[in-house]
């Protein structure tokens, strides 16, 4: 096999769970063949540099072998080469705090606050 389809080969090389999500990032521009934004019916071969960027990175990976089976994860390594990875770890800044949560002492009181005040108050 000596060329697969841009979505076919990262669908296989495991960057994503479904063809379909593949084609998504292909279309939306997610992916970089040699430089320039594909189709999704692009052809990859040996020696293509892809840059995709996924929600939690950005990988830069050389291809080494093309597949358009799916296989283990062993198998999905040997296709390509990491050249650069650089993670997505952004913490949200302390103004956007995560739902749910609340410093101690404000807003209302939890279960446990309600009984503490139900003893104080009416001494059981």
């Amino acid at each position: 096999m000596e060329k697969v389809r841009v979505d076919k080969w990262l669908w296989a090389a495991r960057f994503f769970k479904t063809r379909g999500v593949a084609l998504d990032a292909v279309k939306g521009g997610k992916i970089e063949l040699n430089g320039s934004k594909p189709k999704p019916s692009k052809t990859v071969s040996e020696g293509d540099v892809l840059k995709i960027t996924q929600p939690h990175r950005k990988v830069e990976v050389t291809v080494l072998q093309v597949s358009d089976k799916r296989g283990s994860a062993q198998v999905a390594e040997t296709l390509y080469r990491i050249d650069h990875e650089m993670l997505n770890q952004k913490t949200p800044p302390p103004q956007m705090a995560l739902a749910g949560y609340r410093e101690r002492g404000k807003g209302r009181p939890t279960k446990r606050d309600r009984r503490k005040i139900e003893q104080m108050t009416f001494g059981e």
